[in-house]
């Protein structure tokens, strides 16, 4: 794979499609370590502790032109989590960053060429940065229910459970449920079965949600996203990370 540049990326924040008023976004994972040097030891010795996560970005003042404008979504301040999804182009199985996270500051700047903007984080609450694939190419639109494309997530089957996200944009009907499937070759000869603990709760509205499998659950080479419900159009994103190690939340 050749360098890529970040051109056509995407950020969706609980269930909006923030992209077109966003800029210069920063994504961040620290990691705590502990120093445990033994008096015998010629070099640094450390143990990885509790991790996190941010995301950092401008914001345009472009208010009124819908649900979807900056403002209207970023001004509220919410002192509940917001779920932050950042996706590198809107192609099936390329990576993306996902964040449930405490939005911290809306603070605007008017500078002196007559330019206004806002800067503003999010900070992770609970499960720090996540990185990992998407299951949609970027928001899918889906008419009825639907199985997806599988996407290959990496040689052979884990054993550590997986993480996944969902932002649904927009909803007409009554209710949208994406869910999980797994498969070892693709369908081809292993059929497509439901990931255990791999459906989200049924959406009925935009809006955004996290879930987590067993952590000591395998989990196939391959992965689709179906959808099943009530509606006559969902627009939606889904995210997935297979644990290649052991993680603890």
């Amino acid at each position: 794979m050749s360098k890529q540049s970040g051109l056509g990326d995407r950020l969706l924040v609980s269930g909006h499609n923030l992209s077109g008023d966003t800029n210069s976004p920063t994504l961040s994972s620290p990691q705590g370590t502990q120093a445990v040097t033994g008096i015998d030891k010629l070099a640094f010795e450390r143990l990885g502790l509790v991790r996190d996560g941010a995301l950092s970005w401008t914001a345009f003042f472009n208010p009124g032109i819908g649900a979807d404008d900056a403002h209207s979504v970023l001004s509220k301040l919410p002192r509940t989590d917001v779920h932050c999804m950042y996706l590198h182009t809107v192609t099936l199985g390329r990576p993306a960053a996902c964040l449930v996270a405490k939005q911290i500051g809306y603070d605007g700047t008017r500078g002196d060429d007559g330019s206004f903007t806002f800067s503003l984080s999010a900070q992770a609450n609970g499960y720090g940065l996540e990185w990992g694939q998407q299951l949609t190419p970027g928001p899918r639109t889906d008419t009825t229910g639907t199985s997806g494309t599988g996407v290959d997530m990496g040689t052979g089957a884990t054993t550590h459970g997986l993480q996944a996200y969902l932002q649904v944009l927009s909803l007409t009907g009554t209710s949208v449920t994406a869910k999980l499937q797994e498969s070892s070759d693709n369908g081809v000869g292993d059929a497509w079965a439901d990931v255990t603990g791999g459906a989200f709760t049924a959406a009925t509205a935009a809006g955004a949600q996290r879930i987590q499998t067993a952590a000591g659950q395998t989990v196939k080479r391959y992965l689709r996203v179906t959808t099943s419900g009530t509606f006559t159009q969902a627009v939606f994103a889904v995210m997935a990370n297979r644990n290649p190690v052991a993680v603890d939340f």
